[in-house]
């Protein structure tokens, strides 16, 4: 299979079982997207998940959020991985918000990347999601199944990863395959073991056609 049929495959087979593949960050607005990406930084989204209720609720907007002291935030994200950078980062962003963007959330990377506690991903997340710009986040996840399917080859940073996936996917399909790998890396293609069996991308998988499908026809030769 080319690479290009392997493209061609994947994304077929993705649009056919998951078509509306979406974030699992729970948000009703920009500004409560931006608070949830930054937060999910080596946290899980359930976590997340129970956390923003009560922080939105106290700090609805980014005015509110801009006048919180580290002291009076901390205890809301105390359960979020990394809540003492992460106080600071987001009141350090709802600041920026009011004094640069009139509390607008930009939906552009590079202004998004000036933003404490953004960087390139959560800046593609804001504005794939948000915007559905061709921009694709490369976390643990798709840095992963990328380079298992064989969508990327000798990827060594993320950014490169994200390189070669912009290249290959039609821009329209980037903002829904950027959700698509995500999800299946998250509960298909997970870090350890794999669960090829049950994955309907074993035809088009480097992983499974090398380390899977030898010992299976082995198995059953025997």
């Amino acid at each position: 299979m080319t690479q290009k049929e392997r493209y061609a495959y994947t994304l077929n087979w993705f649009g056919q079982h998951t078509p509306n593949a979406e974030t699992e960050l729970i948000y009703d607005n920009p500004y409560q997207l931006l608070v949830a990406v930054i937060l999910s930084a080596q946290c899980t989204d359930k976590r997340v998940n129970l956390t923003t209720p009560a922080l939105f609720e106290k700090y609805p907007g980014p005015q509110q959020l801009a006048n919180a002291g580290f002291d009076e935030l901390f205890p809301y994200i105390k359960s979020i991985s990394y809540p003492s950078n992460k106080s600071r980062h987001l009141i350090g962003m709802a600041n920026m918000l009011m004094e640069k963007y009139a509390g607008k959330v930009p939906l552009t990377v590079d202004e998004l990347m000036q933003l404490p506690g953004v960087g390139r991903k959560t800046a593609n997340v804001i504005t794939s999601v948000i915007d559905q710009q061709p921009n694709m986040a490369v976390d643990t996840h798709v840095f992963r199944v990328a380079a298992r399917i064989g969508l990327t080859h000798n990827a060594k940073t993320p950014l490169a990863a994200e390189k070669q996936l912009v290249k290959n996917i039609p821009a329209a399909m980037i903002h829904k395959a950027h959700h698509w790998l995500i999800l299946h890396g998250r509960y298909i293609c997970v870090a350890r073991n794999p669960k090829c069996g049950i994955c309907g991308l074993q035809q088009a998988c480097k992983y499974y056609q090398k380390n899977i499908a030898p010992k299976s026809a082995t198995e059953k030769e025997h």
